[in-house]
C-alpha cells in the first residue's frame, strides 16, 4: 500500500469512530429514565424538576449537598391496603406469641385478634393498634426484631395478590428513586411506619440505607446483659413520625429541609408543606390510588391511607398528582419483568 493510502484509511477510521460516538450519544440521550411511566404532564414534571435542579448553570440549580428527597413508604413506595403491612405483621405476631400470654384470651384488643374479629379490632381504633404494636414489637433487641421481621417478610403473602409483601413495591417509584440518586439526590424514607420494621427490608428493596430511614419508634434503652452492652426495646411509644411529626422527624434525623417530597395521604400533608412552601424550585408529589383493577382505588373515605386534605392542598399548592391508573404502565416489578 502506498503512503498516500494511509491518510485516507485514517480519515475513514476517524469518520467511523465519530459516527459511532454520535450514535452512542444519541442512544444514551434517548434512554427513558422512567420507563414504567406513561408519557404525560406528571412524568415530565418529575424529569423537568430533576433536570433543572441538577444542571449547573441552571437558574434553579441546587448543590448536590442540598438535594434531599423524602418518600413516604406505605401507599407511596409499596402497597398499604387492605391494612398496613406492619399491622399485618403485628397481628401475626399476636398469634405467634399467644401461647406465652394466656391472659390475652380474655384481654382486648388481643382477644379480638385471636378470635379473628377484625371489626372489633378496627372499632378500638388507634389505641387498640398501639397496644398491639407495643406488645408485639418490644421485649427484644433491635437486631432480634429485624431478624423476626425479615423472616416474616420472607413468607407472608398479601391476601389478594398472593405474593410476598416486599414484591408489592411500586415499580414506577423504584425508577424515581434510582433516577434521583443518579442525579445527585439523597433519598430518604419518612414514614409513619416503624423505623426498625422498615430497616428490615428497605435497604435491599429500595436501595435506601438504614441511616436514611425516618420512622416511628418505641422506647429503646441501653443495658448490660450477661456483661455485654445491649439495646432493649420497651413496650412504650417514643415518637410518631406521621402528620405534623414528619417535619420534626426530618429535622431531627436529616437536619436539612427537603427539596422534593412524595406522599399519598393526609399523613404526608405537613411533610409536603414543609418541603414546598419555601423559596426556590421545589417538587411535591401526591400518589393518588385510582386503579381498582390493578391495585386499589381509594382516597377521601378510606380508613387506611386517607387522602382528603392533602388532595385539596395539592390543587391549591400546585403539587403534582399521580393518577395511578392513567400515569403508570405497570404497578409492580413482576409486571415490568
Amino acid at each position: 500500500m502506498s503512503r498516500m493510502g494511509w491518510p485516507r484509511i485514517r480519515v475513514a477510521a476517524l469518520s467511523i469512530i465519530a459516527l459511532f460516538s454520535f450514535w452512542i450519544s444519541a442512544a444514551t440521550a434517548q434512554i427513558d429514565p422512567l420507563p414504567s411511566w406513561n408519557e404525560g404532564s406528571v412524568k415530565q414534571a418529575i424529569i423537568a424538576f430533576v433536570t433543572a435542579v441538577a444542571r449547573e448553570g441552571s437558574p434553579d440549580f441546587i448543590p448536590e449537598s442540598d438535594r434531599i428527597a423524602t418518600f413516604d413508604n406505605d401507599g407511596t413506595l409499596w402497597i398499604e391496603q387492605p391494612i398496613y403491612v406492619q399491622f399485618a405483621f403485628a397481628l401475626d405476631r399476636v398469634k405467634t406469641l399467644a401461647p406465652q400470654h394466656p391472659e390475652w384470651r380474655d384481654k382486648q384488643p388481643f382477644k379480638a385478634v385471636l378470635d379473628g374479629d377484625m371489626e372489633a379490632v378496627a372499632a378500638m381504633g388507634e389505641h387498640g393498634a398501639v397496644d398491639i404494636v407495643a406488645a408485639t414489637h418490644a421485649g427484644m433487641t433491635p437486631d432480634d426484631f429485624r431478624t423476626i421481621a425479615k423472616e416474616w417478610l420472607a413468607t407472608a403473602k398479601h391476601p389478594r395478590f398472593g405474593r410476598r409483601y416486599d414484591d408489592l413495591v411500586y415499580q414506577p417509584m423504584l425508577e424515581v428513586l434510582a433516577y434521583m440518586r443518579a442525579n445527585g439526590f439523597k433519598t430518604f424514607i419518612v414514614s409513619g411506619g416503624g423505623i426498625e420494621f422498615m430497616r428490615a427490608f428497605a435497604p435491599e428493596r429500595y436501595g435506601i440505607p438504614s441511616g436514611q430511614i425516618v420512622g416511628s419508634s418505641i422506647v429503646t434503652t441501653f443495658e448490660r446483659r450477661d456483661g455485654r452492652p445491649t439495646l432493649f426495646r420497651l413496650p412504650k411509644v417514643n415518637f410518631v413520625d406521621d402528620g405534623p411529626g414528619k417535619p420534626v422527624g426530618i429535622d431531627q434525623h436529616i437536619g436539612l429541609r427537603p427539596v422534593a417530597a412524595f406522599g399519598n395521604s393526609d399523613g404526608d400533608l405537613e411533610m409536603l408543606q414543609w418541603t414546598t412552601e419555601t423559596g426556590g424550585r421545589r417538587l411535591g408529589v401526591v400518589v393518588h390510588h385510582t386503579d381498582a383493577e390493578r391495585e386499589y382505588a381509594y382516597d377521601r373515605d378510606s380508613k387506611v391511607g386517607r387522602l382528603d386534605k392533602a388532595l385539596d392542598a395539592a390543587a391549591q399548592e400546585r403539587w403534582t398528582v399521580v393518577d395511578m391508573k392513567r400515569d403508570w404502565k405497570v404497578i409492580f416489578p413482576a409486571e415490568a419483568r
